[in-house]
């Protein structure tokens, strides 16, 4: 692999790319020579109250130089998900990288109040946010068995270890880092690592809405947040990392991970880790029950 593009040759995944943390995660892979396979349900613009469409994050990769192909996909239909799966086989005999980020977001999920206060529909967090991960990892695990080779990572955050807008959102969170927790006992003996990496407040369009509707309130916010290619160039430097199995099955800070293998954002900044006033993961015991 050259040097500029360290993933050239790799076959990733990416759920739930049509914008926001997905699609900086597939471009930074499309940057490193990456083929990703962009999957969303957004086909056109309009189709979601935010701008971005599958399409579009496949020809931003393909751009960035990688090779970006669209799928659109729902994740709450298990059937389509294998069709994907089915297609990456049949089209690349491999795949190398999983990032399971596809995620219900409700428009009222930092609206305050109790749980019962808000639409039950919150909770449809845990079908495509929670089940699709586990759905979308079990489709792309055997691919990765075979060849001896792979990395799953899931996106989260500090909503798995302090009250981040609702027991449904951390639930979710919690969950998917129980995944990577588990999956990696399965996988180990196969060379395939699982790991859950907490991000930060990601500036995207969505973060932007919401600083532009209460500015004072969040006032310096931004300048700490990261950009969403920060995470993906994470998941590259552990897929590429030769102590990768070392790391599987922990839930990872992404702004430490950071500092441990001297990487910054995209715009030179240095992501703080906010583990001093949000906490920190609580890591796997290593008994194993069977």
């Amino acid at each position: 692999m050259s040097q500029d593009k360290p993933l050239k040759g790799v076959v990733a995944v990416v759920t739930g790319a049509s914008r926001g943390a997905g699609k900086g995660i597939a471009l930074a892979l499309g940057a490193e020579g990456a083929t990703v396979y962009v999957t969303g349900r957004s086909q056109k613009e309009g189709d979601a109250p935010l701008p971005g469409t599958v399409q579009a994050t496949a020809d931003g990769v393909t751009k960035a130089g990688g090779k970006g192909i669209a799928v659109i996909v729902d994740h709450a239909d298990d059937a389509q998900v294998k069709r994907l799966f089915e297609q990456v086989k049949k089209e690349q005999g491999r795949l190398d990288i999983l990032v399971n980020n596809a995620t219900v977001i409700h428009d009222t999920l930092i609206e305050k109040g109790g749980f019962w206060e808000k639409p039950l529909e919150q909770v449809d967090i845990l079908d495509v946010g929670l089940r699709s991960g586990y759905v979308a990892s079990w489709y792309a695990a055997p691919l990765m068995v075979a060849q001896k080779r792979g990395l799953i990572a899931f996106t989260s955050s500090f909503g798995a270890s302090c009250y981040m807008h609702g027991p449904a959102y951390g639930a979710q969170k919690v969950g998917v880092d129980k995944f990577a927790k588990d999956m990696a006992v399965d996988l180990r003996k196969h060379e395939v690592a699982a790991v859950s990496i907490w991000m930060g407040m990601l500036k995207t369009d969505r973060t932007r809405r919401v600083m532009d509707a209460d500015a004072a309130k969040y006032a310096g916010f931004w300048d700490m947040a990261e950009n969403p290619e920060f995470t993906g160039h994470l998941i590259s430097r552990i897929y590429r990392d030769p102590k990768r199995m070392e790391k599987s099955g922990q839930v990872i800070i992404g702004a430490e991970l950071a500092l441990e293998y001297g990487m910054k954002d995209i715009d030179g900044a240095q992501p703080p880790s906010h583990r001093p006033m949000l906490g920190g993961p609580t890591q796997a015991h290593p008994a194993v029950v069977e």
